[in-house]
C-alpha cells in the first residue's frame, strides 16, 4: 500500500534496523575480504549462479540481443536530462545517509546542489550545480554500513537487482526508506520519480552496451568475470584496499543500487 503525504513508516523502519543488527551480528563470523582465497567469499556460489544465468536471459530479452538497440538512439540531451534528474532524485538519500557517516561537509554540499537543480535545474533536468563547484556525489547505506565497521560478508547476485555483498544487499534494502524525498511526494510524483530512476538505469545499460555485451557473453566464466570486477570496483569505490580494492573498471553499467 502507497505511502500518503507525511506519512513516516515506522515499523518498516524498525524492521529495517533489525535486519541491520541481524546482519552485523552474522557477520562477525564471516571472513574478510583479505582472508578469503583470493580475496572472494562465495559459499553460495551454485545458487548464485543460477541467478546470474536468469539474469543473463533477462538482460538478453530486454536489450533485444545483438545490436545496440532502440535505447542508444535516444537523443544526447535527453538522455543527459534523464540522467540528472535520476540524480536530483537520489540527492536527499545521499545526504541522508552522509550525516548517518558524520561526513557533514559533504551532506551540506549536497543539500545545496539538490537545492540548486531542483529549482534553478528546473527540477533536476539540468546539472546547474556542478558548474558551480558541486560535482555528483552518491553514497548509499551499503557505504553507511562499511564506515560503521560491518564486514562486506559473502559475494551474491540478486535476481534482476545483480551482483551484491552481504552488506550492500542489506543496504540496498535500507534504501528503499531512506529517502526523505518520497515522504512528501503525492503517490504519483512517486511513481514518476521510480519511472525516470528505471529509465535511467535502462540508458545506461544502453550506453554501456558493447562493455556489458562483452562481459555477459564474450567471456568463457561471465559469472566469475562480474564478480571479479563488481568486488574490484566496490571496495575502490568505499576506499577500501584489501584484495584488489586498488583496481578500478568503470562502475556505472554494473550499478545496483535502489530506486
Amino acid at each position: 500500500m502507497p505511502f500518503t503525504r507525511g506519512e513516516y513508516p515506522t515499523p518498516l523502519l524498525r524492521s529495517c534496523a533489525i535486519l541491520v543488527l541481524a546482519l552485523g551480528l552474522s557477520a562477525c563470523a564471516v571472513p574478510g575480504p583479505g582472508e578469503a582465497p583470493d580475496g572472494i567469499y562465495d559459499p553460495n556460489e551454485g545458487a548464485n549462479r543460477q541467478a546470474h544465468a536468469f539474469n543473463k536471459r533477462l538482460d538478453s530479452a530486454l536489450s533485444g540481443g545483438d545490436g545496440p538497440g532502440v535505447l542508444s538512439k535516444v537523443p544526447a540531451p535527453v538522455s543527459a536530462g534523464i540522467d540528472n534528474m535520476s540524480d536530483t532524485i537520489r540527492l536527499p538519500r545521499t545526504v541522508v545517509n552522509q550525516v548517518l557517516q558524520a561526513r557533514l561537509g559533504r551532506a551540506a554540499r549536497n543539500t545545496l546542489r539538490f537545492g540548486v537543480n531542483a529549482t534553478v535545474g528546473v527540477v533536476g533536468l539540468f546539472d546547474v550545480a556542478s558548474h558551480l563547484g558541486m560535482p555528483e556525489d552518491k553514497s548509499d547505506f551499503g557505504e553507511t554500513l562499511y564506515v560503521w565497521g560491518l564486514p562486506e560478508g559473502a559475494y551474491m547476485e540478486l535476481p534482476v537487482l545483480g551482483p551484491a555483498t552481504e552488506r550492500d544487499a542489506v543496504g540496498m534494502a535500507v534504501d528503499i526508506f531512506t529517502n526523505p524525498l518520497y515522504y512528501v511526494l503525492s503517490w504519483p510524483e512517486i511513481t514518476a520519480a521510480l519511472g525516470v530512476r528505471v529509465a535511467d538505469k535502462a540508458l545506461t545499460r544502453a550506453e554501456y552496451g558493447d562493455s556489458v555485451d562483452a562481459l555477459l557473453y564474450g567471456s568463457a566464466d561471465s559469472y566469475a568475470q562480474l564478480r571479479t570486477i563488481y568486488l574490484q570496483n566496490r571496495r575502490f569505490e568505499l576506499g577500501d584496499e584489501t584484495s584488489g580494492g586498488e583496481d578500478y573498471i568503470d562502475p556505472e553499467a554494473l550499478d545496483t543500487e535502489g530506486f
